[in-house]
């Protein structure tokens, strides 16, 4: 068979190479702190508006991102679902682009809000509902929309984009944040901050309840009919008291269903201000040149105070909380730990204990769970959940394989993470944390989309985008003793809330449930 290396020799070998492999993707692409002050310039509009440029002319492109510091956890009480429409409305189009005729548009669309309050206001009643009248105001909601439709020049603001070049066209809600982004040739700068600004500071509620509808058709295919997608919304549900993670993210059906275009328009009022907007544009771009021309449009958004922080604290949690899920379909475990922000001292210890827990074949769970025992098909740590600007969750699933139950996966889970609070992690373990930490930071940061998104949200977060570099310091701190002392402070019974799909006591007690 040859000569085996032995264990600890092939895990040495390893931690070399890939710190060759990390200082040399340094040394050739200059991507260290020092080399990216003299390619970036920051500018803050006196709108609060933040506009970040960075130089990379390798290829005549540029790719931006617009961060939006508002996502699905700032949803009115009530109104759960708005910041994930209101990303649906923001490629509608504006005053104009996506009509023939805006003046008569907005009329027309005037008359669809009225026409829908008053069907909602009928819906809406506790007694005393008439049926007939509910069948006439539907109607007559219909022949509004209908009219206002005359005026919509279908997708004419991606169709508009996409003729210039645009690629990766796209946006995302998420908890904590919304992000617009795309990738263009560097002679559409022009007009990209022209469409961009617009869709920003023009906004138009366009076929806004048909929109609502491809929403709720969005929550029955990934939450509804998902096993999974259901579980895990109940999981929030019960590991969340008070603070909106444990809301569903893309919205509780009822109001979902009753959100207005009113409602949507005073969200993009009161989240959609410069001072709560970051822009970065990565690509073939000269600051001297493109920061003129930024101001020029970006100027456009509305100013005001950047709106009030999220001031609902999650009680700490003293009960260990459970939710089962009995029906046919494929098992499943997850169990999640109350953790601090993103901003708390011991943030790159969480890192850590999730890389050293789940970072592929290698990671502990991997080898226990799917390799050695092989009662899993897939287990995993990952942190923070569902979002990391509040304190959210550090939570750990496993897939069973056939034969092996939920409750094998919580044992088995807990094993490992009693080792982690009862014995040190190795050398060769938190030196490959901290080395794939660096070299992952440095893919990410290795395309123009990755290092604009990247550059966005760090400006957004800490108040300056050279945070992205100055983290690796901390991670770099991080010591064994840090991680036992967090998984004993964190990884214990009263702060645990576990959900399972028990496909086993289905069977058994009800021949599954429906």
């Amino acid at each position: 068979m040859g000569n085996r290396i032995p264990p600890f020799l092939a895990r040495a070998k390893a931690l070399a190479i890939a710190l060759v492999l990390v200082q040399a993707f340094v040394a050739a692409h200059g991507q260290d702190l020092k080399s990216f002050e003299r390619r970036i310039t920051t500018k803050v509009l006196p709108n609060g508006l933040t506009l970040i440029v960075c130089e990379r002319p390798e290829a005549p492109v540029f790719s931006y991102a617009t961060f939006i510091d508002a996502g699905d956890v700032n949803d009115p009480s009530g109104q759960s679902g708005l910041a994930h429409m209101f990303e649906h409305l923001a490629f509608k189009g504006t005053s104009q682009i996506g009509t023939t005729d805006y003046a008569a548009e907005k009329l027309a669309l005037d008359k669809v809000e009225v026409a829908n309050n008053a069907l909602q206001a009928e819906q809406l009643k506790p007694v005393g509902r008439d049926p007939e009248k509910i069948k006439k105001l539907e109607a007559d909601l219909k022949a509004a929309e209908d009219t206002a439709h005359k005026f919509v020049v279908p997708n004419q603001f991606t169709d508009v984009a996409e003729r210039n070049g645009a690629a990766g066209l796209n946006a995302e809600t998420g908890l904590d944040n919304t992000l617009y982004f795309w990738s263009m040739p560097e002679n559409r700068l022009e007009l990209w901050a022209w469409m961009e600004s617009a869709r920003l500071a023009d906004t138009v509620p366009r076929e806004f309840y048909k929109e609502r509808s491809v929403v709720i058709e969005e929550r029955r295919m990934r939450t509804d009919s998902n096993p999974i997608g259901r579980l895990v919304e109940q999981f929030l549900a019960t590991a969340y008291v008070a603070h909106p993670y444990g809301r569903s993210s893309i919205g509780w059906p009822s109001e979902v269903g009753q959100i207005t275009a009113t409602e949507a328009m005073d969200f993009h009022k009161k989240y959609y201000v410069g001072a709560n907007i970051v822009v970065a544009v990565v690509g073939d771009v000269k600051a001297a040149e493109a920061m003129p021309l930024l101001e020029k449009y970006f100027s456009k958004v509305p100013g005001g105070p950047k709106p009030e922080e999220m001031t609902t604290v999650e009680p700490t949690q003293f009960a260990e909380k459970s939710v089962v899920i009995r029906e046919q379909t494929q098992p499943f475990y997850i169990e999640g730990y109350h953790r601090p922000n993103y901003q708390d001292p011991d943030d790159a210890v969480y890192n850590a204990i999730s890389d050293i827990m789940s970072n592929g074949r290698v990671s502990r769970l991997y080898r226990s769970l799917v390799r050695d025992q092989q009662i899993a098909a897939e287990a995993e740590g990952f942190s923070p959940f569902p979002g990391d600007k509040y304190p959210g969750l550090f939570a750990f699933y496993a897939v069973p394989l056939p034969s092996h139950t939920p409750a094998e996966m919580r044992t088995a889970i807990h094993k490992e993470i009693e080792k982690l609070k009862t014995t040190d992690v190795t050398d060769a373990e938190l030196a490959m944390f901290k080395t794939r930490t660096r070299a992952e930071l440095l893919r990410g940061l290795s395309d123009n989309q990755g290092l604009a998104n990247a550059l966005s949200e760090a400006q957004t977060r800490y108040g300056d985008w050279r945070e992205l570099f100055l983290q690796l310091d901390r991670v770099d701190k991080v010591t064994k003793a840090d991680i036992r002392r967090v998984a004993n402070k964190v990884f214990v019974d009263s702060n645990r809330t576990s959900a399972e799909i028990d496909t086993e006591t289905a069977t058994a007690k009800d021949g599954g449930a429906r």
